[in-house]
């Protein structure tokens, strides 16, 4: 009779689920394709027991979780704190780790943490930046221009803020100094801006900011640092996102929250014209994906392509052939098993009780932007993944490090988005795909079945939300995850060699 009964409360638990999904998803069209091949692991390697960047519910549950994953990969060194943030970013030697509004505030060391990472197995915190943008939440605002040594972020405290902006000389990158003590940082001169999200042109004059609710895009004057000024602001769309830059700084490809991208015409912008008029030379759309994060353009034998990152729906990774900037196309898809529409019902019975991610690329960095070798990723729950892209016909995954989840530990992270996300159960933001899997007739409920199933609140860190871009150095990647903090990982020369000319982009 219990199990009967167990049994019963689990079946109850998928149709409430699947209740709660497809109101939100109904009308997106289902992920296609097929998974990026993978290479052998080499010997020393924890793989994944499941499917290709899945993290099985019975891991989750007997703690194997605990202990992450990896394949070619391995860590050298980390700094947990009490969680990564959102989105952090690293220059020279050092890291800046973003962070969330408002665990941040609880914690004994408010504001961003600056650690000197001289030596990867044992970085050091040197201070911490505690401008109200620092204090308000960085969200994915926290960017490097490294040309000009530049460090800004933007204050973003509930999806969307507002006014924030601190810019940092970071020549010596282990203690960043202020420049902007007046607008921006003074609270009664605030820059007029929104914020979700931001990142500079190539040559660093210029900090775009955009934000989410609305799409309100922002160039902001960086020329004197110590006077950050609004010099255009548009709505391109609804909701807006992330971006990358043509090399020359006046075409921007534009991340539309809804799935999809924009080219935008920024010349006048990056010309400095008094009035400047920022046309729209494009608008692609796509139905696998949602919440597209950023773009990366990259050039093949002098072609230029953008690699497009999808944050929900199982988008995964797009290349897309941008050289008729008026009719850019999608080239290939880079995905892992678990965002294959046939697999949503796997997916279903891990990612319950995981909170609102399931499995979802986030943010990617090529390790040069002419004829890239490989592509670095920061997958949600699925940690760190590597592909090898010389050959944008055959590419192939290499690598990954799923770190180990913090399963238990919630009340101590609290600049962790994922701990603060926990109280949610259900992996709603996988909606799109699970409704559609269910519409097509490629989700069977019984493979949606676990233990998990039913948990619609209070979920668990089974795994680790891992946002921010890995950084190539060398054969070293560096990053920050959710749960575990900045992270040192180092790929196996045995699958990887950097080109002489490495040079780690993230597009902005």
């Amino acid at each position: 009779m219990t199990r009967l009964l167990s049994r019963a409360a689990r079946r109850y638990g998928l149709v409430a689920v699947a209740l709660l999904l497809l109101p939100l998803g109904a009308a997106v069209p289902t992920a296609t394709g097929a998974p990026t091949d993978r290479t052998a692991c080499l010997p020393g390697s924890l793989p994944e027991t499941g499917l290709q960047g899945d993290v099985p519910a019975a891991d989750r549950d007997s703690g194997r979780s605990r202990d992450g994953f990896r394949c070619n990969m391995r860590l050298l060194g980390s700094a947990p704190g009490r969680g990564g943030g959102i989105t952090s970013v690293t220059f020279d030697h050092c890291a800046y780790v973003g962070t969330f509004f408002p665990g941040n505030l609880l914690g004994p060391d408010e504001g961003v943490r600056v650690l000197d990472i001289a030596d990867p197995s044992a970085p050091v915190h040197t201070t911490t930046l505690t401008e109200p943008a620092m204090l308000a939440g960085t969200w994915e605002s926290l960017k490097v221009n490294a040309a000009r040594k530049l460090l800004v972020g933007a204050g973003v405290p509930a999806l969307t803020g507002a006014g924030l902006l601190s810019v940092y000389d970071i020549s010596d990158c282990a203690h960043p100094r202020l420049l902007n003590p007046g607008p921006g940082t003074d609270l009664a001169l605030p820059v007029p801006i929104t914020a979700h999200e931001g990142g500079f042109s190539p040559d660093g004059r210029t900090y775009w900011a955009s934000g989410t609710a609305p799409g309100l895009l922002s160039a902001v004057d960086l020329t004197d640092p110590s006077n950050p000024r609004v010099i255009w602001q548009g709505l391109p769309g609804l909701s807006m996102h992330g971006f990358g830059f043509s090399p020359d700084g006046t075409r921007m490809y534009l991340a539309n929250n809804l799935g999809g991208l924009k080219v935008l015409d920024v010349a006048a912008v990056q010309r400095r014209d008094p009035r400047p008029h920022v046309p729209e030379l494009a608008d692609l759309s796509w139905t696998d994906g949602w919440a597209t994060q950023h773009a990366i353009p990259v050039t093949y034998q002098g072609k230029p392509y953008v690699f497009a990152v999808d944050e929900a729906g199982s988008g995964g990774v797009k290349l897309i052939d941008v050289a008729d900037e008026r009719n850019p196309r999608i080239a290939r898809s880079i995905k892992l098993a678990i965002n294959l529409p046939e697999n949503q019902d796997s997916m279903l019975a891990s990612a319950s009780g995981g909170s609102l991610f399931a499995y979802d690329a986030h943010y990617c960095a090529a390790d040069r932007p002419a004829d890239p070798t490989a592509l670095a990723c920061s997958w949600t729950s699925s940690g760190i993944r590597v592909f090898d892209v010389r050959d944008p016909a055959a590419i192939r995954e290499i690598g990954y490090f799923n770190p180990p989840a913090r399963t238990g530990e919630n009340s101590e992270l609290w600049n962790s988005p994922h701990a603060l996300a926990s109280i949610i159960g259900p992996p709603l933001l996988a909606a799109p795909t699970v409704a559609q899997a269910m519409l097509g007739g490629a989700f069977d409920p019984a493979q949606a079945l676990s233990a998990r199933t039913g948990t619609l609140a209070f979920g668990d860190l089974s795994t680790d939300w891992c946002f921010s871009p890995p950084e190539w150095r060398g054969n070293q990647l560096w990053t920050t995850c959710a749960d575990n903090g900045f992270l040192a990982l180092e790929l196996a020369p045995e699958v990887y060699t950097p080109p002489a000319d490495q040079l780690s982009t993230t597009g902005s």
